[in-house]
């Protein structure tokens, strides 16, 4: 595969997406990418084909500010699905079918859900993009290989609750960098003995950066101008 080659733009500054159902953050970018005269862009922060929701573009010298960007708390809203778990972790794995006698109640849930605030030890889902021994966990995963991924500090700042019909819970998280939802419905499962997969997720902030000064994926079928971007941060 050939080095991408970036023009020289007078393009510097951050361009917030909405990033649709089924494509990867690194689609967005290249998208982006096209519609800004194939000026340097990357993201700051992966959303998986599954979610939807906030992607911070940025463009020209705003890359630099990737890192910086990706350490801002995010706000994530998702329904998790306590009917059973996955290879996965979310809907797109196979399910590992259980039987739940008793469906926790909604206060059961409430005081679980209470346990996972604060500083906590997470272990990434196996399919995920963390380097083992110089490979993706999820390459190694799809190869069916067994991958166990050691736990890791994270920071939850808070769950909502925002509605509960069994099987489904809808949940509102604010948490810090390196935070897996897909993990957190996992071990929320675990801690109710029932099950606990993610049934859909969306980024709904990444530090001030929302949804209200978001542009959709049709925005980006048309050329992107200096006009259309948020300055960059100081």
């Amino acid at each position: 595969m050939g080095r991408v080659r970036y023009r020289v733009t007078d393009l510097h500054g951050l361009l917030v997406v909405d990033k649709p159902l089924g494509l990867s953050s690194m689609d967005v970018v290249r998208r982006v990418r096209r519609a800004a005269g194939h000026c340097k862009t990357g993201h700051a922060g992966t959303l998986d084909p599954l979610a939807t929701g906030v992607v911070i573009c940025c463009l020209g010298k705003a890359t630099k500010l990737i890192d910086r960007l990706m350490g801002l708390t995010k706000v994530y809203e998702s329904e998790v699905d306590l009917s059973a778990f996955t290879t996965t972790d979310d809907r797109e794995g196979e399910r590992e079918e259980l039987t739940v006698a008793c469906p926790p109640s909604e206060a059961k849930l409430r005081e679980v859900l209470a346990t996972f605030v604060g500083e906590i030890e997470q272990r990434p889902p196996m399919f995920s993009a963390i380097h083992v021994e110089g490979q993706r966990a999820y390459k190694l995963a799809r190869r069916g290989e067994e991958v166990e991924l050691p736990s890791r500090p994270v920071r939850i700042d808070a769950i909502e609750l925002l509605r509960y019909d069994w099987p489904i819970a809808a949940i509102r998280v604010i948490c810090g960098k390196g935070t897996y939802i897909r993990s957190l419905a996992r071990d929320i499962g675990k801690a109710l003995g029932s099950g606990g997969h993610l049934a859909s997720l969306r980024r709904t902030a990444v530090g001030d950066y929302t949804l209200a000064t978001a542009v959709d994926d049709a925005r980006l079928n048309d050329p992107i101008t200096a006009a259309d971007l948020l300055p960059m941060p100081e």
